[in-house]
């Protein structure tokens, strides 16, 4: 086919050949295709004169003029169309532009950002630079690829793409406006047209029904959490980390019952941040907040990994949101999904009629439980794509940390598969080798150039080493969540008291391994759904029962090794399981009972972010000593957590049964004063307000192999933080 017909049929590849100005013996043609135009003429930018006018040739929508007179001078095209003339500046005199994105992108990770999608350029001329687009995107297999948008009516004719030998497809077109909107029209290899596809680096897009990408500057919002961002570096394993997880579409939801909606993100910076602040919180995890087009997936099948949903506003509107919350002293972390993408045609799956982003083999390239596109983990363009989504979000949205969703599915190559539904690895084994190391290189990076970052895995199985480094042979992650420890003690505690001697090692186990990992406890909202209750549904007994368990349970969490993690609704004693269609119900907080579960929970927040011994050797088993594991009969817990230098140490106790305790000897390792620091079961908990001492003192009479003992009065379902202090 011509290349003339292949402008006719948007089925050009290598539009620059033929299109804009080229050489000639006398000075330059100049070839514009332009369908429907009438007539069009060719002038310097910024003179009046016309230079030449272009002449229709044979293939309708195609013309071509000669001149002397242009040089290399950027030029203009004053078009006429059905008796209207406007003024456009040709896309096609500017290849060298245009190639320039391709030249840079595979260097490093973050090149991709900087480089592809539509990225705002300047082009200088001799008299003003010219405001320009560059659009780059990725289809090696594609035969043709448009840019179409509002600036052209969608007409895949208007802006063909040039291929380059990287498989990026790129183009310039001056004068686009930020906002305006656009997408990709893609020619598989044997020409048939595929539905429009969202731009995979779109920075900012919309919503259902277009889900097209939308043109945006990120040099104009003005950052000020440049207190927070210049702090020195971190240690977030010897600092209080509480985090509360977040869906921002269903944490609190204004208007009726009917008609509720979203808040904003300028809205959530004021209402949320302030909420966290005061309940005293270091952290906000968003469920994830990458563009997805499904309600319902909760933010988990994502299509957009480098633009915030536009649920609730515009990419700035999301700047804003972090922005507050650092100037408020709390971080940020996003969920981040690298391990699968969904179907939906606008998206990324089969994207240029190939399997571009996705395995081919759907023994490795579809997931069964999620019905989603598995990454090719081992093909070097999308592995540049998803390290550079992740250093994206650090670099440009000054995000401060990433929780990892769904890390077990990608390092093993027969997760949810049975046998003849997976393809082993090289040596016959069931690791995904590629994803394992796709996920070292994504660790390295993301440390390597955001000194204040952090990188958490959801991983549920035994894989060694999560949160090792990955110079020690570990996938380098900074956290990971201790799935073990949720499941068992959640176990324990929904058994009804008089049956919990029997499960006493469910509570305790968690210390085998407690720091074979640099460990976050997690309640999250994978614990309050699908048929699973609520955290306060989950416990056993009558009304108070419940609430006191509930109290217990919280507390032993605080006190035990590991960052912290509760989701929304936790902390207000949420009856039922979480809606993601509407809000956590606040009006609970008119009853007694759930505003003392939030009392106890600020305060578990104001002593954990306060007390050195419950927070700096989370990860080092030196902060940590069994008092009394073994007494299974009363169901009574004892552990005593330690400051770096000892200087500190907090004494948790745990009474598991509805049965005061009194007198109950506790042993101790220091002579001294001991001080009550907290009672779940005190009244403005709507505890049972037992009598506790406020201060003990030791005796010198060994107890639980230790050298001191004290006496305490042991509420019933309550546990105590009981502090002592060198006085040195």
């Amino acid at each position: 086919m011509l290349i003339e017909e292949q402008l006719s049929h948007a089925c050009c590849a290598h539009p620059f050949n033929v299109l804009g100005r080229h050489s000639n013996a006398s000075g330059h043609t100049v070839t514009v295709w332009m369908p429907e135009a009438d007539k069009i003429t060719v002038s310097k930018i910024g003179a009046k004169s016309v230079i030449c006018t272009l002449k229709p040739t044979q293939t309708e929508g195609l013309f071509k003029g000669e001149t002397s007179r242009l040089g290399q001078a950027r030029y203009q095209l004053k078009v006429t169309r059905g008796g209207q003339s406007y003024s456009i500046i040709d896309p096609y005199q500017f290849n060298e532009e245009a190639f320039h994105a391709v030249h840079f992108i595979d260097h490093q990770p973050q090149n991709l950002y900087q480089q592809a999608g539509a990225q705002l350029i300047s082009i200088e001329t001799d008299k003003k630079p010219i405001r320009a687009v560059r659009f780059a995107v990725y289809a090696p297999n594609a035969s043709a690829v448009s840019v179409i948008g509002d600036f052209n009516q969608w007409d895949g004719r208007s802006h063909p793409m040039q291929k380059t030998e990287l498989g990026y497809w790129v183009l310039v077109i001056p004068e686009l406006n930020i906002g305006e909107r656009y997408k990709f029209q893609i020619k598989d290899p044997s020409g048939n047209t595929l539905p429009h596809k969202s731009d995979p680096l779109g920075f900012h897009a919309e919503q259902y029904p277009s889900h097209a990408s939308k043109i945006y500057d990120h040099a104009q919002y003005q950052w000020q959490d440049s207190e927070w961002m210049n702090a020195a570096k971190r240690d977030h394993y010897k600092t209080p980390m509480s985090i509360y997880e977040v869906h921002l579409g269903s944490w609190k939801r204004p208007g009726n019952k009917d008609e509720q909606r979203y808040l904003s993100y300028r809205e959530l910076s004021e209402d949320l941040v302030s909420y966290v602040k005061n309940m005293g919180y270091t952290h906000i995890e968003l469920l994830p907040i990458s563009e997805y087009p499904f309600d319902g997936s909760w933010g988990y099948q994502p299509v957009g990994m480098f633009a915030p949903t536009s649920r609730f506003g515009n990419p700035d509107d999301f700047k804003y949101f972090v922005d507050c919350c650092h100037q408020q002293g709390i971080g940020v972390i996003i969920d981040w999904v690298p391990a699968h993408f969904p179907e939906d045609g606008h998206g990324l799956a089969r994207f240029d009629g190939t399997c571009v982003y996705e395995y081919a083999d759907p023994r490795k390239g579809w997931h069964p439980d999620w019905n989603s596109c598995i990454y090719d983990f081992g093909k070097g363009p999308v592995r540049q794509f998803l390290v550079a989504s992740a250093m994206y979000w650090f670099d440009k949205f000054h995000v401060d940390g990433i929780r990892v969703d769904a890390v077990a599915s990608m390092l093993y190559l027969d997760y949810s598969r049975n046998e003849g539904e997976w393809i082993p690895n090289v040596d016959g084994g069931n690791q995904n080798y590629e994803a394992i190391s796709l996920l070292r290189w994504m660790n390295e990076a993301v440390y390597a150039n955001f000194p204040h970052a952090m990188t958490i895995a959801e991983e549920s199985t035994s894989f060694p080493n999560v949160s090792r480094p990955v110079y020690a042979n570990g996938l380098g992650f900074g956290f990971k969540w201790n799935m073990g420890w949720m499941h068992d003690s959640l176990h324990f505690i929904s058994k009804d008291p008089a049956y919990r001697r029997y499960h006493h090692n469910d509570i305790t186990f968690s210390m085998v391994y407690a720091f074979n990992e640099n460990f976050v406890l997690p309640i999250s909202h994978d614990e309050v759904v699908h048929g699973k209750g609520s955290m306060l549904d989950k416990m056993p007994g009558d009304e108070w029962q419940q609430a006191a368990n509930l109290r217990c349970y919280a507390a032993f969490m605080f006190g035990h090794p590991g960052k912290k993690l509760n989701f929304m609704g936790n902390e207000i004693a949420q009856s039922r399981e979480w809606n993601h269609d509407c809000s956590i119900d606040w009006h609970l907080l008119d009853f007694a009972k759930h505003r003392g579960v939030n009392s106890l929970y600020r305060q578990l927040n104001q002593i954990y972010t306060s007390t050195k011994a419950l927070y700096e050797c989370d990860h080092e088993a030196r902060g940590f000593a069994w008092i009394d594991h073994q007494n299974h009969e009363q169901s009574v817990l004892s552990f005593v957590r330690k400051s770096a230098d000892a200087a500190q140490k907090v004494y948790v106790v745990c009474n598991f049964t509805p049965i005061p305790r009194q007198p109950f000897r506790l042993g101790v390792e220091d002579a001294g004063d001991y001080r009550l620091l907290l009672n779940t079961d005190d009244k403005q908990y709507w505890g049972s307000d037992y009598d506790v001492p406020e201060k003990v003192t030791a005796m010198n009479e060994s107890w639980n192999n230790q050298p001191h003992s004290i006496d305490l009065a042991l509420p019933p379902l309550a546990t105590l933080f009981i502090i002592w202090q060198s006085s040195e």
